[in-house]
């Protein structure tokens, strides 16, 4: 009997200690809320586009691009560990040359527009300790664009409206045609923050951009045909950035 109480009381007190240590690690509800910048690399297929500078004798667009953006989310307590928020993010790259036909030379120059934004729908892995380790989705819509400049020669008030070129066989001074593709993404995200302290935290993520609809244009929203079928809204980023706020992971 006497070795059957000490087993009990032992037993009580590695129950109470592992309770009290679970606490401390955190095996409960995650809160808090924060905001902060979050610069990112893209990496775009923009192969199509590099295969029509390649015979032109112009330098290739990178296949990753540095975009600014910024962030936010919060707790909603309403179920535990997830949080609600935004993201977006925006940047460009462009690559020029000169080229020359056989009666004229001229300045080219291709530049890529790339945006992307939405709503995140996060869950805080709850048995990770002391950072918080998400999982989940930017629900979002974004935009491509390849800006194409092709200029001839120098410009002034007449010329840039069509004015002298109409009176005359003269060549226009320069062209230009922007086709952009418009997306509704969903996105599947992995995300770490590591707290500095209470109020500041360095996050590192990741996510891939999923096209759930595209739809593209040139110019002023004209239909354009026979878009390469590899040069979709797909990409992978990978996201920095830091965070302000509170935090209680």
């Amino acid at each position: 009997m006497k070795k059957i109480i000490i087993g009990l009381v032992v037993l009580l007190t590695f129950s109470r200690s592992f309770a009290q240590e679970g606490e401390d690690v955190g095996w409960v509800a995650r809160f808090g809320a924060a905001g902060g910048i979050a610069p990112a690399f893209v990496f775009p297929n923009v192969d199509p586009v590099n295969m029509q500078l390649r015979t032109m004798g112009i330098p290739e667009l990178s296949n990753s691009m540095f975009v600014y953006g910024g962030g936010g989310y919060a707790y909603i307590m309403i179920v535990d560990n997830l949080r609600l928020g935004g993201i977006g993010f925006s940047g460009s790259q462009s690559s020029a040359g000169k080229l020359s036909p056989q009666y004229f030379q001229s300045n080219f120059e291709v530049k890529q527009n790339y945006s992307f934004g939405g709503l995140t729908v996060e869950y805080t892995l709850p048995f990770v300790n002391k950072v918080a380790l998400s999982v989940g989705a930017v629900i979002g819509l974004g935009t491509q664009s390849f800006d194409i400049y092709n200029n001839y020669s120098a410009f002034d008030w007449s010329n840039v409206w069509g004015e002298s070129v109409i009176k005359s066989t003269a060549l226009p001074p320069g062209t230009h045609s922007e086709i952009k593709n418009n997306f509704i993404s969903i996105t599947p995200t992995l995300n770490l923050d590591v707290p500095l302290n209470r109020f500041i935290a360095v996050r590192v993520g990741g996510g891939y951009v999923l096209p759930l609809h595209e739809s593209w244009s040139v110019n002023n929203d004209q239909n354009i045909k026979s878009i390469p079928s590899d040069l979709k809204a797909n990409s992978f980023f990978i996201q920095t950035g830091i965070y302000f706020g509170f935090f209680a992971f």
